[in-house]
């Protein structure tokens, strides 16, 4: 069965609760509500992590605090993901959506709560689980989120879509969702927002661009045809270790002379398998590569410029036609992510009017991450803004500036995020945003 939190908060206190009169009235609400009972939850949320595909108990506990909230709610949507509607008379169709799966890491964080949890993984091997990305504070947020607009009904109009997603680690949860008749069952938004925590934005800070905050990827193998020979007699066959060794610096030239200079682009060949023996020329070689774009057009020139270059290569090894080096985009590539421009100007203006100029951190992205959330929002378009909220203490940053301790990665066994501003400032600017974009 499942266990409610020892300290719930009675649904019709929720609902009935006075109307908030100004922003200090808000933000003072969803202090009290972490104090009370979001803290609470996120470190259960923590504690329990479980991998893509296999969220059941995590699905199960959201839809509990959704219903508690007035919600209805629909479970087991493209696998474990749930929505959740709260309908509140005519107006906007708006989306909020939080990924909730962990990964397979053991957490060696050192925090109290900390993940001990071991799942069997999607191959039968039992491994540690840990929410080394922060989608412990995604989901935490959604049902703050969800509790504070159904508390301010009254200062609202139009419906509510929550989404818990289920693998966005494995890039699919989104692509199963909209796969299992998602709009046609539940409606297609006219907006939809999400966020992600970041360890690399302070604390009290917001990420936001009007461009594309995350990359699109591409999973890409190319498997290279040789000829098999004694190592001691090369001359008798075509070398597939050498060919791939030329393809690999070869594609390294895609992106310095031909992707434009202002243009993100990643080609990254993170493993190299052949042969088997010391004295044996094998006949075949596997690469296995990640491609990053961050619009439509590169992603093109990219994939086109690693076939060519890869069957090219293959001529110049004397290679016929049909032993050419195969190039093979593997259907786990997922698009940019794109914010609406005028959706995103627009809730940037209300973020700053509410919190100040300052909450925003400038500076350019350093990374080429992915998402899958342009799933949701692609085909049809949707106008949509994905943001980030700062999950590491400025302190930690100064330190690992002055030689100090680093401040961990995402994906980390070390990666921790200080809930409190994190989980409030996330529920703060996600609550602003809808209040703009469905009030009364």
């Amino acid at each position: 069965m499942l266990r409610l939190m020892t300290k719930p908060l009675a649904l019709g206190a929720l609902i009935c609760a006075p109307l908030l009169a100004s922003a200090d009235d808000l933000a003072d609400a969803i202090q009290k509500d972490y104090d009370d009972y979001l803290g609470e939850l996120f470190e259960h949320f923590h504690s329990n992590p479980e991998l893509s595909f296999m969220e059941n108990k995590t699905a199960e506990r959201l839809a509990a605090e959704f219903r508690e909230a007035g919600f209805e709610v629909t479970e087991g949507v493209g696998g474990t993901g749930v929505v959740a509607l709260l309908e509140n008379g005519p107006g906007p169709l708006v989306m909020m959506r939080a990924d909730m799966d962990g990964l397979p890491v053991e957490e060696k964080s050192g925090l109290s709560y900390a993940s001990k949890a071991k799942q069997v993984d999607w191959n039968g091997d039992e491994t540690y689980v840990m929410h080394a990305c922060g989608h412990d504070v995604h989901i935490t947020s959604l049902v703050g989120t969800a509790r504070r607009m159904a508390a301010q009904r009254d200062d609202w109009s139009g419906t509510l879509m929550l989404i818990a997603q289920p693998a966005e680690e494995r890039v699919a949860g989104a692509k199963d969702m909209r796969e299992d008749d998602l709009w046609e069952r539940f409606g297609q938004p006219d907006y939809a927002l999400a966020f992600h925590v970041s360890s690399e934005i302070p604390t009290g800070k917001l990420g936001v661009t009007t461009g594309s905050p995350y990359s699109g990827a591409d999973t890409v193998d190319i498997i290279v045809h040789g000829v098999g020979a004694h190592g001691a007699s090369p001359h008798r066959g075509v070398d597939p270790v050498v060919l791939g060794s030329q393809i690999v610096l070869a594609l390294q030239t895609v992106v310095s002379r031909e992707l434009p200079p202002r243009e993100a682009g990643v080609i990254t060949v993170g493993a190299f398998h052949a042969g088997s023996k010391h004295n044996i020329i094998s006949d075949r070689a596997h690469l296995q590569l990640t491609v990053r774009n961050d619009n439509f057009e590169s992603r093109d020139l990219l994939l086109d410029g690693i076939r060519r270059v890869a069957q090219n290569m293959g001529r110049v090894a004397g290679l016929p036609d049909d032993k050419l080096p195969e190039v093979i985009v593997s259907d786990e590539s997922v698009p940019p992510t794109i914010n609406d421009g005028e959706l995103t100007q627009r809730l940037m203006d209300t973020w700053g009017s509410r919190f100040g100029q300052d909450v925003f951190q400038r500076g350019k992205r350093q990374g080429m991450g992915a998402e899958d959330f342009p799933f949701f929002t692609n085909d049809p378009y949707i106008p949509s803004t994905y943001f980030a909220v700062g999950g590491t203490p400025q302190a930690d940053f100064d330190r690992e500036a002055a030689g100090g301790e680093p401040v961990p990665s995402h994906h980390s066994p070390l990666f921790k995020i200080t809930p409190r501003p994190a989980v409030t400032l996330g529920t703060e600017a996600t609550v602003v945003g809808l209040m703009d974009l469905m009030g009364k």
